[in-house]
Order: structure tokens, then C-alpha cells, then sequence
């Protein structure tokens, strides 16, 4: 309906447009058609008219759908463009640009009245302070905390006065475990997926290798999991850091920014993180804290399915995927035994457990 409206508008205003070009082209046409000199309402001139107002009309008519569609495409070119531009820089430009102009209407103004030139010094100085202001604001956005304390504070308003915003890393999201982690209900707050992480995320998906193919294709349905399945709120950040190409380190920017905490499973980007004073939650030390705990003389019954690395070992592995070395398990491979445990290791990759086979820990003991 609005398009057929914005159409019938384009015909009515090339009808006006037509009238008005060929009144301006009459003189041209009176030189070759006798239309009497100031007389610009005889049947001939209002026929000439009408052919522009026509014309004008069925051009705007045919025209007017391009228009619209061009239209719009600048204004989603521009909304995306906004988008992409954290709030923070549009209020610095905002305050600069406040106050870059309030200083140069205050030094132009005297400039101004110099004969000849004052006219021409007078915007361009005004001009170049403004582009000075709003690049030095720029340059040290960092350094104005108290816009970032002000925007988050806006932010938590929507969920909460003591909300706390937890960022998904690239990893976490591919991981999958972030979906079961939210289904519990442990994790509280507000899911925040940078755009520069979904970036990513698409170009794995487009990615030629099979294996990253399906990688990014997962994260993706896991994010839209998360975001329709889930009651936890979920928000997308727009914005961008262009001065660092590396997603972990926009990652660990973003979480200073907003004051928040990143959720992920690389051990490199815990470091970073550590390092940085930034909180980060690791989904593998999540899994290590809630796995059971088991102590040496305990019992548990494990069926061995390889060998192991030393004479005479062999594996097994609990439901949470633990693994059990089993001395002397080597020739039990395919079976289900009674197993002693005998240490428990912590490593940094989980927790592995050494065991011996009942019967001949029993016989040890005897």
C-alpha cells in the first residue's frame, strides 16, 4: 500500500515537474509554433503543457519503484554502518562535535570580520578544529570510563541492576556444552555474542574444509538454540574494535568495556585473560570441578577398550570421559572388570585415575 501511495506521489509531482519545464521551454517552442507573446493559456499552450505534465508523469510513474529500491538500500547501508559504531564513539563524536563548534564560532567570529578573506578563513578554521576535536576524543576513548560505567549501567537497567554479562567465545559456542550449561540453570545473566564472533563463525561455515565446515555449521545451530530455546536473555553486540584484528583480543576488549565475563574452553585465551585482570569462565574447568570425585581404595567397575601406553596397561573410561589406567588391564580388553583404585592425577588436560584389577590387588594386599 505505501508503495503504491509513494508511486501515485512520484506521477503527481513529474506531472508538476513537466508543467513547469515546458512553461520555462515555451519561448524555445513560440519561435516555431505561433503562440501570441505573454499569453500562456491558449488552447495550444495548454496542450503543450499537458504533453510535459504527461510525459514528466509517466517517467516519474515507471522510475518511482527504482527510486524506493535504492532508497532503501542506502538506508539499510547506513543503519548497518550505525550499528557497527559503538555507542561510546557516537557519544564522544557528539560531545566533540558540541564542543569543537562552540570553540570555533568563538575564534571565528573575529576572524570573521577581516575584509576579504575573513569570510573564507572563518569555516575552515572552524572546520579543522572540529576535525581535530572529535580525532583526539577518538584516539583516547579508553580513557573515558565514565561513559562506559554510564552505558552499562543502561544496559543492565534492561535486565537488572546487578546483571552480569557473560561473552561466548568462538570455542565455547563450537563446544556445544554451553546449551546443557544454560538448560541447568547455573548460569545466570545475559548471553552477550559479539558480531565479530559471528563473523567468524560464517566464514568457518564457508569454510572448503569438510571438518571447519561442519564446526562453524554447529556453532551456528548452537547459537540459535540458545537464542529460541533457552530463558536465558541473549543480546548481540555490533560494535567492533578496528584497531585489533584478532578475535581473542577483541574478545578480552569487549569484556572490559562491558564489564563482563568470557565464557570459553581455550586455554590460551584463559591466560590472556588472567593476565589482563579480565574474569573469564572455562567450560573445561567446569566439567573437571562437577566430575565425581574418587579416591585411592575406592571401588568401580570399567570396561577396558585398549591398551595402553606402558606393558601391560589398559584403558577404560568413565561415563563423563575420564580415563581409567588399569595395571595389568591389557588382557581384559572387551570385558568389564572390578577395578581398585589405586592414585587419582590431576593434569591440566582433567583427571586420570590408576587402577588395578580387584582380584590381584587383593592377592597384593594377602
Amino acid at each position: 500500500m505505501i508503495h503504491k501511495i509513494l508511486r501515485l506521489v512520484g506521477t503527481l509531482v513529474g506531472i508538476v515537474i513537466g508543467v513547469y519545464v515546458f512553461i520555462y521551454l515555451l519561448p524555445v517552442v513560440s519561435t516555431y509554433v505561433h503562440i501570441p507573446e505573454g499569453i500562456h493559456f491558449t488552447p495550444v499552450s495548454i496542450g503543450y503543457y499537458a504533453i510535459g505534465g504527461i510525459l514528466f508523469g509517466l517517467i516519474l510513474y515507471l522510475i518511482t519503484p527504482l527510486l524506493i529500491n535504492i532508497f532503501n538500500r542506502v538506508l539499510s547501508w547506513v543503519d548497518i554502518k550505525l550499528k557497527s559504531v559503538p555507542t561510546q564513539d557516537i557519544a564522544l563524536v557528539v560531545i566533540g562535535l558540541i564542543i569543537t563548534l562552540l570553540i570555533g564560532l568563538l575564534l571565528s567570529y573575529p576572524i570573521y570580520r577581516i575584509p576579504v578573506v575573513g569570510v573564507f578563513i572563518s569555516p575552515v578554521l572552524t572546520l579543522f578544529l572540529v576535525f581535530i576535536g572529535v580525532r583526539f576524543l577518538l584516539n583516547r576513548k579508553d580513557e573515558f570510563t565514565f561513559l562506559t560505567t554510564l552505558f552499562n549501567r543502561g544496559m543492565r537497567s534492561k535486565g537488572g541492576e546487578n546483571e552480569v554479562f557473560k561473552i561466548l567465545d568462538t570455542s565455547a559456542i563450537i563446544d556445544g556444552r554451553i546449551v546443557d550449561i544454560c538448560k541447568t540453570g547455573f548460569l545466570e545473566g545475559v548471553i552477550v555474542v559479539a558480531g565479530f564472533v559471528l563473523e567468524e563463525l560464517r566464514h568457518i561455515a564457508d569454510s572448503p574444509d569438510l571438518l571447519k565446515r561442519n564446526r562453524g555449521r554447529r556453532g551456528l545451530d548452537v547459537l540459535n538454540k540458545i537464542q529460541k530455546e533457552m530463558n536465558i536473555p541473549v543480546q548481540i553486540y555490533e560494535g567492533d574494535f578496528d584497531d585489533v584484528s584478532e578475535v581473542d583480543s577483541k574478545l578480552v576488549r569487549l569484556a572490559k568495556t562491558i564489564n563482563g565475563k568470557i565464557i570459553t574452553n581455550d586455554f590460551n585465551l584463559n591466560k590472556v585473560c588472567e593476565l589482563q585482570g579480565v574474569s573469564v569462565l572455562n567450560i573445561n574447568e567446569l566439567a573437571n570441578a562437577v566430575k565425581p570425585v574418587v579416591l585411592p581404595g575406592e571401588e568401580m567397575v570399567a570396561q577396558i577398550i585398549k591398551e595402553g601406553k606402558e606393558s601391560g596397561q589398559g584403558v577404560a573410561y568413565l561415563d563423563d570421559g575420564t580415563m581409567v589406567v588399569v595395571e595389568g588391564g591389557r588382557r581384559h580388553i572387551g570385558g568389564t572388570i572390578e577395578v581398585l583404585v589405586t592414585s587419582v592425577l590431576q593434569t591440566a588436560a582433567g583427571r586420570m585415575i590408576f587402577a588395578k584389577p580387584k582380584e590381584e590387588a587383593i592377592k597384593s594386599v594377602d
